[in-house]
């Protein structure tokens, strides 16, 4: 069997399935594309769950990749063992609905024996406990006799994640001899010894998992293939582990050159090389990639990566700055799978360079410190580093929390793990609120004052809405950054850029910055001081990094809007000074894409007729085809021509002067339209005070208006339906329907007042004398306080001078009401203070004037306590 090179297997699996009709797709990025789920991608299928999950159409229903994969679930073991790494190579071939076991089982046995040359004697395969159809694929068509194949059960060969698709399995074995085994009688098949190695995994997606343990059959089947390309490589270059394939090794050979060691010799050293060799390997392909070293998510990672490389490099004794000459290698072993490492490698170096520069200005200082905290710990006999302390040597001197853990594991220490969590809590919960924290120049801090003040940025987007330009600074929401990757949000600064920055009330451009590597989705631009543009956003895909010659594209139909609106409120400032007065001022604007608004000095309401003078003059004016010119000069040759300025507003030395016609005259920087008939229509839709003497109007321009009046429409029919008559006659019909619900009320009232005095029935023999003052004090049920009121008028005139009181419950809640006449208020009866008095009694409150007041209450039990009480309170009243 020829011993074939790690890039030669690579080659050799993806042309093989083009010959099956594959479509070989490049390997996805490490950075997950829309998927939260995953920090980092971890296998080959992991880009492509969209495919799998029909969100997505794939390319071809067959597909084939070699996919970078980064897994640290085992990272504290790696180095420790031979077997462990983050970096791997994920070879696999897809299938989204098109062949399934039979195809599958068959080219991975003819890939193995027929194109890499494995002795068919010394592969095993093994299927899932239940899958006979597998079994027999194996045993009647490949012609594996049955004692040589393996049934396992759900742990081992059922693939399964939560709810979603799922699966058996079958894998193939290799024996690689005794010399690798265990020796243990009975070594066979799913030992945990090196002698037989997993090489090939086929999924056969063929159920949809309900998440409660019950599968359904799928109507269309995956094929999900994984194979570790190294591991493969372990096999057919028959050599002890990973770390010494052909690729490996030429890395492993270079750690040991610049730390003067030879591997073997000596375990400690070796645990080192392995690590260094493989952490090198993953943050070489991170950085790639556009994943920078910070302190959140996956750049954490790579710092931790790279910070452990270099805390190993100085245990080996490597002096000075190594990883970027080490990534050299990497890069030379893998750019034949991986072109771009080629072209990106001067920039790996640098991020390299700058994140082993950083670690080195701190590391032994910090070294230092964990040393004065274990001789603490040593002379009070604990165990434990405390969190606080892991969190100084993390926030202070750069140690990530593993680290400090190894060299701590080293010694028999540990560290109070969540002691360090809380403290890292306490420090975002501060960094929140400190947030309002200002600069040397009195304003809020921000990342853009890290920025070297000698950058600036050229606006052309006067004369284009796209251009190329070089990225010449980029940062995340809190630090300069050397790139920006999939997914992150950040902001971009170029030389020269076509992209609007808000300003003067017109809102920043929106669009696209681009180029092979990467797109980056711009949702704002604004301006920076110092002559500087930043256009923030995220990126949507791929990477994008400091020096790259990018295309700025701005969304046309944003910006064409927004002119169309900016445009129509010089119209709109000119027509309110022709119809209000001269004293009509600018006092603020705001113009989007979808609509403008207009701040001016004014001490009154606009009327109709004045809104509608003001409205009509624009379009007139937009109707009327005005050439809108723009002259640059100074500002003292502006104001000789009459241009409009703000009277706050802080000019340079030359001024933008925007004429549209002989109609308007403005000092403007905004973007604006060639000619007034581009804005099509203007319609004004409210008018409103917003301050002491400043009116605000907002307005419509273009297809904001046909939008508007569509919308009016969808209404008036929705309208229509609901009165169910047409369009034209709605006005006929509302007029109807108010005339009947007038003279509906006028009955119900009629109704409610009749049924009131049924209510109370005669009460007239009800009336007691109170110190010469009559008092009809009565209780009925069912009548509101609106019938209280009317009853209490009509037997005041019935008892002619006296006070009345009355109760009702109605709906379970309590009304009082009482009345008092004129003789009665002068004998010292006040209603007010009697309906205080007795609110109480009927859980309630309450009161009024001395000749009418009332209450609610919720206890309808107190009612004829309440009323006997009025006869106590007005006894007290009376004179």
């Amino acid at each position: 069997m020829e011993k074939y090179g790690v890039n030669q297997l690579r080659q050799m699996y993806l042309d093989f399935f083009k010959s099956k009709g594959h479509l070989v797709m490049k390997s996805f990025s490490l950075v997950p594309h829309n998927d939260k789920s995953l920090l980092l991608i971890n296998a080959g299928m992991a880009p492509l769950k969209p495919y799998f999950t029909g969100a997505e159409i794939p390319p071809c229903r067959r597909v084939a990749t070699c996919q970078k994969c980064i897994r640290t679930g085992d990272i504290e073991n790696v180095g420790k063992t031979a077997r462990h790494g983050t970096f791997f190579e994920m070879l696999g071939n897809f299938s989204f609905g098109d062949y399934f076991k039979h195809e599958a089982i068959n080219w991975s046995w003819e890939f193995l024996t027929q194109v890499v040359g494995l002795d068919p004697d010394r592969l095993y395969p093994s299927v899932y406990l239940d899958d006979d159809e597998a079994f027999d694929i194996w045993n009647k068509e490949v012609g594996i006799p049955k004692e040589r194949i393996f049934r396992f059960g759900k742990e081992d060969n059922f693939w399964e994640h939560g709810a979603g698709p799922c699966g058996p399995c079958s894998e193939i074995y290799y024996d690689r001899g005794e010399k690798y085994g265990c020796g243990k009688p009975g070594c066979t098949v799913g030992c945990d010894c090196d002698r037989y190695i997993e090489v090939w995994n086929n999924v056969f997606t063929q159920f949809e998992n309900d998440g409660e343990g019950n599968n359904t059959t799928l109507k269309n089947k995956n094929i999900d293939t994984g194979m570790g390309l190294e591991r493969l490589a372990v096999v057919v270059q028959d050599v002890d582990s990973i770390f010494d394939v052909d690729t490996m090794q030429a890395l492993r050979d270079k750690v040991c050159e610049f730390a003067h060691a030879v591997y073997k010799e000596d375990e400690k050293k070796d645990i080192s090389i392995r690590l260094i060799v493989d952490h090198i390997r993953s943050a070489t392909f991170m950085i790639s990639d556009g994943i920078m070293p910070t302190n959140e998510g996956r750049g954490y990672v790579l710092r931790r990566l790279i910070r452990r490389a270099a805390r190993h490099g100085r245990l080996l004794g490597i002096e000075g700055g190594f990883l970027s000459r080490l990534s050299a290698t990497v890069i030379e072993g893998s750019k034949d799978g991986y072109p771009e490492l080629e072209e990106k490698k001067d920039f790996i170096f640098k991020v390299l360079a700058q994140e082993e520069d950083k670690f080195e200005k701190t590391i032994d200082q910090g070294l230092s410190i964990l040393s004065g905290m274990e001789a603490e710990m040593e002379k009070s006999g604990e165990k434990v580093l405390t969190g606080e302390n892991a969190f100084t040597l993390y926030d202070t001197y750069g140690f990530p929390l593993d680290l400090t853990k190894e060299i701590l594991e080293e010694k028999g220490y540990q560290i109070d793990e969540e002691g360090f969590r809380s403290c890292m809590e306490e420090q975002r919960t501060k960094a929140r609120k400190a947030r309002a924290v200002t600069n040397y120049m009195g304003a809020d801090a921000t990342v853009y004052d890290e920025i070297p003040v000698s950058i600036t940025t050229e606006f052309d987007g006067y004369t284009t809405l796209s251009e190329e330009s070089k990225i010449t600074v980029l940062t995340t929401e809190t630090e300069l950054t050397e790139a920006l990757s999939d997914g992150e949000k950040g902001t971009i600064l170029v030389e020269r850029t076509p992209f609007y920055a808000t300003m003067g009330g017109q809102e920043g451009d929106k669009g696209i910055i681009s180029c092979a590597g990467g797109e980056f989705a711009v949702e704002d631009t604004i301006h920076l001081r110092g002559g500087k543009v930043g256009h923030v956003g995220r990126m949507v895909s791929g990477m994008l990094k400091v020096g790259d010659t990018v295309t700025l594209t701005v969304d046309t139909s944003g910006r064409r809007n927004t002119e169309k609106n900016h445009s129509a409120t010089h119209l709109l400032q000119k027509a309110l000074k022709t119809v209000l007065g001269s004293h009509v001022e600018q006092k603020g604007s705001l113009v989007t894409p979808d609509r403008l608004r207009f701040d001016f000095a004014h001490f009154q309401a606009m009327t109709k007729k004045e809104l509608q003078q003001v409205e009509d003059m624009v379009n007139q004016e937009i109707s009327a085809a005005l050439e809108v010119r723009t002259d640059v000069m100074s500002l003292d040759e502006a104001k000789k021509t009459g241009a409009m300025a703000l009277f706050d507003e802080k000019y340079g030395e030359h001024v933008r002067v925007v004429s549209m016609g002989d109609f308007s005259k403005e000092l403007c920087g905004g973007t604006h339209v060639k000619n007034t008939a581009e804005i099509k229509n203007f319609k004004i839709l409210s008018e409103a005070g917003v301050a002491a003497g400043v009116r605000r109007i907002e307005a419509l321009t273009g297809d904001g208006v046909l939008a508007y009046y569509k919308n009016l429409e969808e209404e008036l029919n929705q309208a229509a339906a609901q009165l169910k008559t047409n369009v034209p006659s709605v006005l006929d019909k509302i007029a109807a329907l108010q005339a009947e619900l007038k003279a509906v009320q006028s009955e119900c009232e009629s109704l409610k007042s009749k049924l009131a005095k049924d209510a109370l029935g005669d009460v007239m023999d009800q009336v007691q004398e109170i110190k010469g003052v009559k008092l009809l004090a009565s209780r009925m049920e069912g009548v509101d306080m609106n019938g209280l009121r009317e009853l209490g008028d009509q037997l005041k005139e019935k008892l002619g001078e006296g006070v009345v009181v009355l109760a009702s419950v109605c709906e379970g809640k309590v009304n009082l009401m009482a009345t008092a006449t004129e003789g009665a208020m002068k004998a010292g009866a006040h209603a007010g203070n009697l309906i205080k008095g007795i609110a109480a009694l009927v859980g309630g409150g309450g009161g009024g004037r001395p000749n009418m007041a009332q209450a609610g209450g919720k206890n309808p039990a107190g009612v004829e306590a309440a009323l006997k009480k009025a006869a106590e309170i007005l006894e007290g009243q009376a004179k």
